[in-house]
């Protein structure tokens, strides 16, 4: 990914050319063309190549598109840093539609969905993020066999598959601190869960960074640097910083939304660590949704939408630190994430109404089954050659061992199932009663 271009001087074009910049307001094609550019929230690297109307030049109207902007930038002042934003009327909308809760329609889908089922999907969506959370740093593995690592218990074999277990555990850690204070020690602490065993130097899983060695540049282009990290000296101030201006809503009213995605921005920008930033960033800005009371994230995998526009993230962060901290860029960027996650989770939901039916159906034709039992049954019956363990049932359904255990001995004893042993392991697969059934 090429770094993008940093836009002109909006002062030194003025300087020169205010009147034939200002000239322009008068043509309403121009005029229509300014506004649907900020409607796209469009960045300078993606203006210069677009066809101008009437050939004008694109500087001209790039100071014009900026100062529409000015006019209603937000600021945000951290350290000695102003930050800025703005909010459109989609980022409104999308902001209401997460603080209704999509006016009600996902809670009400959730609660016709078992409780059983409730708890299922919050344990496959914290797996989901931290397996996609590591893919974005390079994680190499898929997610059938992340999946498998988690639910079966086992031992991560590489990298990749410890760098999900690790974030895995650590999301999880994160669903019950909701109420806790945001402290440095708690970021290194969740620092360190998250990259145990993964990093080149085993001592920087519990510190923050002791070099000036990290810039962000252009990958293509040797020696071109546009935004370096504070000095490492600053690091410990900032933190503690970081971690006040998280907890204290006093002052200026800023959505807890774009907040908690000022957070994630933030810990990018500090880059506090020699490695494992974005994952931390990603699991400081889930904490801080579910601390706000933002329920919908436990459902969620925002990062598994990240993942599909890696590339647009990246430029999210780049547009913003090229652009004189225009946050607007990765707001809108994560809002868009976050809207397609609900998007994903009204589809689970639906999903999971069909399928709590056919387990209703189901039942009536069994004597002497549960509704989970049902429900495992089912699971076991799409996929007929597979072989299950105790442990995959225990994840899958987030029950204890001895549940999982006579859950599947039961079917056994109905003769749904057969029952194997290997190396002191229990193996079940689906019998021939059921597959004719």
């Amino acid at each position: 990914m090429k770094v993008p271009n940093k836009p002109p001087n909006v002062h030194n074009i003025l300087e020169k050319n205010s009147g034939e910049v200002f000239k322009l307001l008068n043509d309403k094609t121009v005029y229509d063309f300014i506004i649907k550019c900020n409607q796209d929230y469009i960045h300078w690297d993606k203006l210069r190549y677009k066809e101008m109307p009437n050939k004008i030049n694109p500087e001209y109207i790039w100071a014009l598109i900026k100062i529409f902007r000015s006019q209603q930038y937000k600021p945000i002042k951290f350290n000695d840093w102003t930050f800025k934003y703005l909010l459109l009327n989609d980022a409104q909308r999308k902001l209401h539609l997460m603080d209704k809760g999509t006016s009600g329609h996902l809670e009400t889908g959730l609660e016709s969905v078992n409780t059983e089922g409730r708890g299922r999907y919050i344990i496959s969506s914290l797996m989901e993020e931290a397996i996609a959370s590591s893919q974005l740093e390079g994680a190499a593995t898929t997610r059938k066999i992340a999946k498998e690592v988690l639910r079966l218990k086992r031992n991560p074999r590489n990298y990749s598959e410890q760098m999900i277990v690790n974030g895995y555990e650590t999301i999880q850690k994160i669903t019950k601190m909701k109420d806790k204070t945001l402290t440095p020690e708690i970021i290194l602490k969740l620092h360190k869960n998250i990259t145990k065993d993964t990093l080149k130097d085993k001592n920087d899983e519990d510190r923050f960074r002791d070099n000036n060695e990290i810039v962000v540049g252009d990958p293509l282009e040797y020696g071109k640097t546009y935004y370096t990290p504070p000095d490492y000296k600053k690091i410990n101030g900032l933190m503690e910083e970081f971690c006040e201006f998280a907890s204290n809503d006093d002052g200026e009213f800023i959505h807890p939304v774009i907040k908690g995605i000022f957070l994630h921005f933030l810990i990018g920008y500090i880059h506090p660590f020699n490695d494992g930033n974005g994952r931390t960033a990603r699991t400081i800005f889930y904490w801080y949704m579910l601390s706000r009371g933002y329920w919908l994230f436990e459902y969620m995998s925002v990062s598994r939408i990240i993942l599909r526009s890696k590339t647009k993230y990246g430029l999210a962060y780049l547009y913003t630190e090229t652009d004189e901290n225009d946050l607007a860029y990765f707001i809108n960027y994560n809002l868009d994430s976050i809207e397609e996650s609900l998007h994903d989770m009204e589809a689970y939901i639906s999903k999971k109404q069909k399928e709590y039916s056919e387990a209703l159906d189901l039942i009536q034709g069994i004597n002497d089954i549960n509704l989970r039992q049902a429900e495992i049954l089912k699971k076991i019956m799409r996929s007929p050659e597979k072989n299950f363990v105790i442990t995959e049932i225990m994840s899958t359904y987030n029950v204890a061992y001895d549940t999982a255990r006579n859950d599947l001995l039961h079917l056994t004893e109905l003769r749904y199932l057969e029952k194997t042993k290997i190396k002191n392991k229990f193996i079940f697969k689906l019998s021939e009663r059921a597959t004719n059934r």
